[in-house]
């Protein structure tokens, strides 16, 4: 006994008791550490390890999600077992934002009825708000979408972007929303379509579109928030003139893009002039804010203000072969032009015949009363040659703001998909993390003190 005393007094002992009260005290830590790391919310536990962030959300949504006064019901529907986890961590995210947002897992072999209920083979995400009765589906396909085209290449489908911020937003706004947005196109004078990507983000702001000729129809419908003329190579008629100059005196928006053609568009051109704007002759080359030389290839300077400005991060939009507008005056003394896009002063209107330089407007907005004219000076800005090559510009978010800016209460929500093209380095299994957090660290440490206490002792 005497023996055992003095081996637990002696300095080794005291040495090794120290170790391991050290140890203990160090394993205490990481444990309450963890607790305190497992009550976090997922939103900000989820750390984004990603190349491309592909969980990153942005201030859009970020806004939205805390501004929402609806409770919205998010059930996810597959496999749980084989959910791929950039989904299942995506989600768990997203509706740590918001205390509105619950997330439903349903598992689809464990409850096969609900497979029936939405008339799906799974993979699905119901969105739902109780409040006003709207449901929507998101389908995993438009979350993670792929390259098809590589199949006929290397006989396989990559994939190739991300969409899960761009498809819950949308998603989250649809449902909760009591408003409808519709804009009508015109047709009828060599109009462009629109294409996929303007489509794809119009419908994720929940606007609809519908074709309409006005020779057709002696007027335009109640339900129409915008009247849209997307370059239009000949001119309206007179009867279609007055139709919607009678719309916009009821308070009507329209939204003009100037089309390439070398036709006269004295209609098309007395309807600016009664907002303030008038087209110059030729094509607008600017020798200061140009495209590695190509003049007529041009960088407008920018003057947003408001919501027009919402997500514009690199202030860079790119036009080709662009018309020019100037301001007129007007005998009513109620309209404002303001433009929010113009070439530099080192600009010249050129035709075959002559070289006039300013500084011309590439785009503006002229309001009268209720009434609001939105015109582009090229419709190159939405083409999908140019916003497919230049993926950094801004011209689509510039676009949906002007676009959104005719509606009252609606913002631009349009969330572009991030690009899958890249290695990431996002932990899949976070089960092993914690392992080796809660257990292996801490036994290591335990390990390592008692390494040092023998150590010791038998010095």
């Amino acid at each position: 006994m005497k023996k055992i005393k003095e081996m637990f007094q002696s300095k080794n002992s005291r040495n090794g008791a120290y170790s391991a009260g050290l140890a203990g005290i160090v394993i205490a830590i990481v444990v309450v550490i963890n607790l305190i790391a497992g009550q976090m919310p997922d939103s900000l536990k989820n750390i984004d390890l990603s190349d491309t962030h592909i969980y990153e959300i942005s201030d859009t949504s970020v806004d939205m999600l805390k501004n929402l006064d609806k409770d919205i019901k998010v059930q996810v529907i597959t496999e749980l077992d084989s959910m791929d986890s950039r989904i299942e961590t995506f989600v768990k995210k997203y509706a740590g934002l918001s205390d509105h947002i619950e997330v439903e897992w349903t598992d689809s072999v464990q409850h096969p009825a609900v497979l029936q209920e939405y008339d799906t083979d799974g993979d699905i995400i119901v969105v739902s708000c109780e409040e006003t009765g709207k449901t929507t589906t998101i389908a995993f396909s438009d979350i993670i979408q792929y390259d098809y085209s590589s199949y006929y290449t290397t006989g396989q489908m990559t994939e190739s972007a991300f969409d899960g911020e761009g498809q819950l937003t949308s998603a989250v706004n649809y449902v909760a929303s009591e408003t409808e947005s519709m804009i009508y196109r015109t047709s009828g004078h060599g109009e462009e379509t629109i294409s996929s990507s303007v489509s794809e983000l119009l419908t994720k702001n929940n606007i609809s579109t519908k074709e309409l000729n006005l020779s057709m129809n002696p007027e335009i419908p109640e339900d129409c928030r915008l009247l849209l003329l997307n370059a239009p190579t000949s001119d309206i008629t007179d009867d279609e003139l007055n139709l919607i100059s009678d719309y916009m005196e009821n308070g009507g928006k329209v939204y003009l893009i100037l089309g390439d053609t070398t036709k006269e568009t004295p209609n098309l051109d007395s309807l600016m002039a009664s907002y303030g704007l008038e087209k110059v002759d030729g094509y607008i080359a600017d020798m200061e804010r140009c495209y590695q030389g190509n003049y007529y290839a041009i960088f407008p300077v920018l003057s947003l203000s408001g919501d027009l400005g919402n997500g514009i991060d690199n202030k860079m939009v790119l036009m080709l072969n662009s018309l020019g507008l100037q301001k007129v005056d007007t005998e009513d003394d109620s309209v404002t032009v303001n433009a929010f896009m113009n070439s530099s002063a080192n600009s010249y209107a050129i035709t075959e015949d002559s070289e006039e330089k300013g500084s011309y407007i590439l785009g503006a907005v002229a309001t009268k009363d209720e009434s609001k004219l939105t015109v582009l000076a090229s419709g190159s800005i939405i083409d999908s040659q140019i916003t497919g090559a230049f993926t950094n510009l801004d011209n689509l978010t510039l676009f949906m703001n002007t676009v959104t800016a005719n509606f009252d209460n609606v913002d631009n929500l349009a969330i572009e998909s991030k690009s899958l093209q890249t290695t990431y380095n996002t932990p899949l299994h976070t089960g092993s993390i914690s392992m080796v957090t809660i257990f292996i660290v801490p036994l290591g440490i335990l390990l390592l003190g008692f390494a040092v206490w023998m150590r010791r002792r038998k010095a």
